[in-house]
């Protein structure tokens, strides 16, 4: 297993890695809308939404991987009738790329925030 971390995404908030690239595999802890310095990305569930996929984005990077690469999706949301804006943002980012996926409904998340997201990536 190699640990995966990169100063462009926020540091673990606990005892775990960002992510594990394991056998061509890669799994990324779930993102927060935590900017690379720590600080809570404020506002609605789209501008939360895009900081969680910046910090996708650079831990895929940091693998050698990106958001083509990812077969499924975790999403966490503390609110689903704010899905369909999370949706958008969600569609927009992955583009034609639709990897499998599931969303729940959470009573709280880490921080307070909004949204959360994981994802299994194929790596090579």
């Amino acid at each position: 297993m190699q640990v995966i971390t990169t100063p462009e995404a926020p540091r673990a908030i606990g005892p775990y890695a960002q992510a594990i690239a394991v056998d061509g595999w890669l799994f990324t802890s779930g993102q927060i809308p935590l900017t690379a310095g720590g600080e809570l990305r404020a506002g609605d569930i789209e501008a939360q939404t895009e900081q969680v996929f910046d910090n996708l984005g650079a831990v895929l990077a940091a693998a050698g991987a990106s958001l083509g690469r990812v077969v499924k999706c975790t999403v966490f949301v503390k609110d689903l009738n704010d899905f369909a804006r999370l949706n958008a943002v969600y569609e927009r980012r992955f583009g034609d790329h639709k990897p499998a996926r599931s969303t729940v409904e959470v009573a709280r998340l880490p921080r307070d925030v909004q949204v959360e997201i994981e994802v299994v990536a194929r790596l090579g």
